[in-house]
C-alpha cells in the first residue's frame, strides 16, 4: 500500500450501502473510499475456483500446518513423558533437552513455512492509495468495519478451503500448548509444599532418619582435623550418590575459621544460624545465590568467599552475607557437629533453600 498526502480532484459519488445487490467486496471498496483509500488494482491468485493449481498450494500450506501440530504434539508428550533427570551412562535422559528443542524449532519453522506460502500463494495482490484525513468517524463507518473485517476472512480463503481451516488449527493449537507448557508446568508443584525445594542430601530423611555424615568426593568421613585452620573443604552428604548430580544442590563448603573470627562469626549469627557452628567450623552451601555457580574461592585473610561466574562476593563472618556482586540472599548455613567417632555430621537439613533466589520463600 502507499500513501499519498493529496487529495483527488474528483470526488466520486457515494454508493448506497444498504443496497442488497452490492457485493461484500464493493461495500468494503466503498468503505476504503470514505476512508481516503483508493483501491487500485486487486488481483485473486486463483479467480477461478478449485483448479489443480489452488488445491496443490491449498495441500502444501496444510502440510506445514500439521508438521506443526505434529511437532507441538511431540514436543508436549516429551516435556510431560520422556525421563528428565539426568543420570550418569547410556540412558534416554540425554536427549530430554535436544529432543524438545528440535520439536520446537521444527514446530516453529513450518508453521512459519505455512503463514509464509499463505500469504505469498494464497492471498490476493492489492494496491490501494490512502488520503489521510482527519475527524471522527461517521456512523456508518461501524456497517464498514464490520464488513471489512469479515472480508479479510473471506480473503483468507478458509470458508471454501476448509481443509486449510482444519489444518492450521491442528497445527497451532499444539503451537499454543508448547507457549504454556513451561509456564503451566513449572506452577504444577507448589514450592513450599512438602517443601520440596528445601530438600538437599544433608536431610536426615534420606538417610533412613539419621544424621548425614560430611564426607569427601569419594565418600570418606571428614574429622576436624583433617581441616587446617583458614582452610576449607568441600563436603558432600555421606549417602549412596552424594556427590554425583542425583545430590547436585548439596556441594557444601566446610570452613575451618581463626580463633577471633569463629567467636566474631558466633556473635553475629542470625536467629535462623545460631547454634549451626561447631566450635570453630563453619558450613555454608557452595552454590552461589545469584546464579548457582559454584562459590568456592575463598580467601581466608578477610573471610570472603568468592563466586568466579559474576563476582560475588560474601562475608562469612557475617552469616555469609553478599557484600559485593549481583547477589542479593545470603549463602545458607548448615547446621553440623561432630558424632560419637568423632567424623562431623549435619544435625539437619538446610533451614533455608539453598541455590539461586526463587520466587517464592517462607
Amino acid at each position: 500500500m502507499t500513501t499519498d498526502t493529496h487529495a483527488h480532484d474528483v470526488e466520486p459519488e457515494e454508493v448506497d450501502i444498504d443496497d442488497p445487490r452490492l457485493s461484500r467486496f464493493e461495500i468494503v471498496r466503498e468503505g476504503a473510499r470514505r476512508d481516503g483509500v483508493e483501491i487500485v488494482h486487486y488481483e485473486d491468485p486463483f479467480p477461478v475456483k478449485g483448479t489443480k493449481a489452488e488445491r496443490r498450494t491449498v495441500r502444501t500450506v496444510s502440510l506445514f500446518f500439521l508438521i506443526t501440530g505434529i511437532a507441538g504434539t511431540a514436543f508436549m508428550v516429551i516435556y510431560i513423558w520422556w525421563p528428565w533427570q539426568y543420570e550418569l551412562g547410556a540412558n534416554n535422559s540425554k536427549l530430554y533437552t535436544p529432543l524438545l528443542g528440535l520439536t520446537l524449532g521444527v514446530s516453529l519453522l513450518a508453521v512459519g513455512f505455512g503463514i509464509l506460502t499463505w500469504g505469498k500463494k494464497l492471498m490476493p495482490r492489492e494496491i490501494a492509495i490512502q488520503d489521510r484525513h482527519d475527524g471522527p468517524s461517521a456512523r456508518d463507518q461501524r456497517k464498514l468495519t464490520g464488513e471489512t473485517m469479515a472480508y479479510i476472512v473471506d480473503e483468507l480463503g478458509i470458508k471454501r478451503r476448509k481443509t486449510l481451516g482444519l489444518a492450521a488449527l491442528a497445527g497451532l493449537a499444539p503451537i499454543g500448548l508448547v507457549a504454556a507448557a513451561p509456564l503451566i508446568g513449572g506452577l504444577i508443584k507448589s514450592p513450599t509444599k512438602d517443601r520440596i525445594f528445601f530438600r538437599t542430601g544433608f536431610d536426615p530423611a534420606a538417610n533412613g532418619g539419621r544424621l548425614v555424615r560430611l564426607t569427601r568426593e569419594d565418600g570418606t568421613p571428614i574429622r576436624p582435623e583433617d581441616v587446617s585452620v583458614g582452610g576449607q573443604m568441600t563436603v558432600f552428604p555421606g549417602i549412596p550418590d552424594g556427590a554425583t548430580n542425583k545430590h547436585a544442590d548439596s556441594p557444601t563448603l566446610l570452613i575451618h575459621l581463626r580463633e577471633d573470627d569463629a567467636e566474631r562469626t558466633r556473635a553475629d549469627a542470625k536467629p535462623i544460624n545460631q547454634g549451626a557452628q561447631w566450635e570453630n567450623f563453619v558450613a555454608y552451601s557452595k552454590i552461589c545465590t545469584h546464579a548457582g555457580c559454584p562459590a568456592s574461592l575463598y580467601e581466608q585473610q578477610t573471610n570472603r568467599l568468592l563466586c568466579p561466574c559474576h563476582q560475588s562476593q560474601f562475608l562469612i563472618t557475617d552469616n555469609a552475607r553478599p557484600i559485593f556482586g549481583p547477589a542479593t540472599r545470603s549463602l545458607p548455613q548448615l547446621p553440623i557437629t561432630v558424632d560419637e567417632e568423632g567424623f562431623f555430621v549435619a544435625t539437619s537439613d538446610y533451614k533455608v533453600a539453598v541455590g539461586p533466589a526463587f520466587w517464592e520463600r517462607p
